[in-house]
């Protein structure tokens, strides 16, 4: 059944403004800070150590059983890009499910209901998924409607708030009987793994995150990590693409590593939209991303407020 051409049609149109203005040799990027960085533009292909083109990129995400595009949630042009990768692969013939951090688990039904709603639309699946003020709606539209118009599974993958805070407070344990082991939870972790995520977690709460509430910070973004894994393999006979932040999409710490430990013949591929440096020229520059990645596509900055700035740990419940 043809959906209302709304959201539909701004993607179609997106895409074809993408491909007018890669053939002229520049992208109608939405962010505005440093769009002039030599970089931006550029997908480096961490293996050969070059860059390759857009085309280049399809065929090699075309190989992939899961693709996971990590974003930065606040940067549109990561979702534009987001959407031109998913509507090529199904441009293809591919049909792979949409597996988004947005959604949280227990709301798949819901998902699914709405889907199967004759004249279903973006906004009605996220609706029903109850995707929260913190997304952006706008951002995630074309997705959907592009998942809607090819008939391909919308899969909610995210813990929500208050099952994360149950683990927290209680661990593992909180997720059901034996459950921890069947995520591969325990098998994937060691000493390392443990302080590199305890690094960024602080670093990522402006270094104010009390002693006693990092172990269990840590155990959430574990469960998250190692939930989506689980939403993504479910679908993986049919092939997905994940819609997830970049600390999630990450070999190191993140989904690929339960991936890996629970079906090690499945092929990931690991996209991480990266925000250029001033300071940072070549792709070499950014041997963290490297490392965790299997293709960087470099973007403008999004204009932001300093995220430190006021910032202080919420009050523990």
């Amino acid at each position: 059944m043809k959906r209302s051409i709304g959201s539909w049609g701004t993607a179609l149109l997106f895409a074809a403004s993408l491909a007018a203005c890669a053939a002229a040799g520049e992208e109608p990027w939405r962010t505005t800070q440093l769009r002039e960085h030599p970089l931006v533009g550029h997908i480096w292909d961490v293996a050969a150590a070059r860059a390759i083109t857009r085309n280049e990129l399809v065929a090699r995400l075309m190989q992939a059983r899961i693709v996971l595009l990590g974003e930065t949630h606040d940067n549109e042009d990561h979702h534009q890009l987001q959407a031109a990768i998913h509507g090529a692969l199904t441009a293809q013939g591919k049909r792979p499910a949409l597996v988004m951090e947005q959604f949280d688990l227990e709301h798949q039904p819901a998902i699914d209901a709405a889907r199967s709603t004759p004249g279903a639309t973006a906004r009605s699946v996220a609706a029903a998924g109850r995707m929260r003020e913190g997304w952006n709606f706008d951002f995630y539209a074309p997705l959907l409607a592009q998942a809607l118009e090819t008939g391909t599974p919308i899969v909610a993958a995210n813990l929500s708030r208050d099952a994360a805070r149950a683990v927290m407070r209680e661990g593992f344990a909180a997720l059901g009987p034996d459950r921890a082991r069947a995520l591969a939870l325990e098998q994937v972790w060691d000493a390392g793994r443990e302080a590199r995520l305890r690094h960024d977690i602080v670093e990522g709460h402006c270094g104010q995150v009390p002693d006693d509430l990092l172990p269990g910070l840590v155990a959430a973004q574990r469960a998250r990590d190692a939930l989506m894994a689980d939403a993504i393999l479910a679908h993986a006979g049919r092939g997905v693409v994940g819609i997830i932040g970049r600390g999630h999409a990450r070999h190191d710490l993140g989904v690929p590593r339960y991936v890996a430990q629970r079906s090690a013949q499945t092929a990931v591929a690991a996209v991480g939209m990266v925000e250029v440096e001033s300071s940072r020229l070549r792709a070499e520059d950014y041997a963290a991303d490297l490392a965790q990645f299997d293709y960087l596509w470099f973007t403008p900055r999004a204009q932001r407020k300093d995220p430190c700035s006021g910032f202080s740990m919420p009050a523990r419940r």
